[in-house]
């Protein structure tokens, strides 16, 4: 295969990410070129429908930095319910316990990555409990140095040009909260009920960037904006930061504080299990047990459900969205009986703590219920067994509540 028609299927696959953007009529992208304010770079005119161009034609494969994630969604902290969640290991439930305590604080990650086929994640807030995520070649391990357990799989290399990961761009890491993949996602909600501008420029980790901005029109959305810092020389996103509607600090602020598009020393690929860890080995393709696809954060960034969503939730084929656009409400069926507001006996007493932090009473021509409360998304969870989700306030889930048939 030549070389240039390598090239040309991975830069055709990337634009697949924002397909849907592209196609939006001129009247919902902004065509006001950027302008730099007082003390912020100059850089040359873009409109958002050619930064957005910009981010899909993106073709960097190498780059190593450190991103900062800060998220205040509202909740109560979940770093002690990791090990309840997940058991406390690097692979399987425990991966996504350990992932989940990215729903608050502030966290440092260390990434890299040299093509598809070697990239490193490295959780840095606690050096006595490093969890890693390191794929060189076929050998993918997760490490959690709270538990010293290593998880050790062997699978193939994404292709360069495989549709099915057509929204990851290959060589950049998207594990948790990473400005590419919270950014892949919003850009997937972009349609007609959006408004994407281009709101100056900035100095994002010693680099130029643009700033396009994203906002609902809609009102109902517990999503005021997203402004995502764009590299003005490759089109990688450097830092992603979503306000909420109801205003204050951002729910998720994500960014590089550094960052280098040079190849990675080889070194950096290479994961020995410290002594006196515990090795699990998995089947040929386990990765899938080791980081689980649920604990990814492009599932978790509240973003408005869609056709074929349903597969995302149990019992997907008894999910119906209700509403279009920003404001979209998702009802699933829940349990037979109903909701319960107690969790079992057995439960640990932090998950019922969490659960009756978040959860007020609600009443309506539905019947009653509770509604649990984040600064993003919440939830009506019907007494009758329905449930009502979505980026939305909740009087939005109350009043689809009352509506629906």
């Amino acid at each position: 295969m030549a070389p240039n028609d390598s090239a040309g299927r991975r830069r055709t696959a990337r634009y697949a990410v924002p397909v849907a953007v592209a196609g939006v009529a001129a009247a919902t992208i902004g065509l006001v070129p950027a302008l730099a304010a007082s003390g912020d770079p100059e850089l040359p005119e873009i409109t958002a429908q050619q930064l957005i161009e910009k981010i899909a034609a993106s073709d960097v494969q190498q780059l190593s930095g450190t991103v900062k994630v800060t998220t205040d969604l509202g909740l109560p902290s979940l770093a002690g319910l990791g090990g309840d969640l997940g058991g406390g290991g690097a692979g399987g439930e425990a991966g996504l316990g350990k992932l989940m305590e990215f729903a608050t604080g502030t966290h440092t990650l260390r990434v890299a990555a040299d093509g598809p086929d070697k990239q490193r994640l490295t959780v840095v807030d606690d050096a006595s409990a490093e969890y890693s995520l390191v794929r060189n070649g076929k050998d993918v391990w997760a490490y959690d140095g709270g538990s010293k357990e290593a998880v050790h799989s062997t699978e193939e290399a994404p292709a360069e040009d495989d549709g099915a990961r057509s929204d990851t761009t290959p060589g950049l890491p998207s594990g948790p909260a990473t400005p590419k993949a919270l950014v892949d996602e919003a850009l997937k909600a972009v349609d007609a009920t959006t408004s994407v501008t281009v709101d100056g420029t900035a100095r994002i980790a010693g680099r130029d960037a643009y700033q396009l901005v994203i906002k609902p029109k809609q009102s109902g959305s517990t999503i005021g904006s997203i402004k995502v810092a764009v590299d003005a020389g490759n089109g990688v996103p450097l830092k992603f930061t979503l306000t909420p509607s109801g205003g204050g600090k951002a729910a998720i602020d994500a960014g590089f504080t550094k960052v280098d598009f040079a190849r990675p020393a080889a070194s950096t690929f290479d994961f020995v299990p410290p002594k006196g860890a515990k090795v699990i080995e998995e089947p040929a393709a386990g990765a899938e047990h080791a980081v689980p696809k649920d604990a990814r954060p492009e599932h978790a960034l509240p973003m408005k459900p869609g056709k074929g969503d349903g597969e995302a939730f149990a019992g997907g084929e008894d999910l119906n969205v209700i509403g279009e656009g920003w404001t979209s409400i998702a009802r699933i069926a829940g349990p037979a009986g109903g909701v319960p507001s107690e969790l079992p006996e057995d439960a640990p007493a932090e998950a019922q703590q969490f659960l009756d932090a978040l959860g007020d009473k609600a009443t309506g021509a539905f019947g009653s219920g509770t509604v649990f409360k984040t600064r993003l998304v919440n939830a009506l969870m019907t007494d009758d067994g329905k449930v009502y989700v979505g980026a939305v306030t909740p009087e939005a889930l109350i009043a689809a509540a009352n509506g629906d048939k």
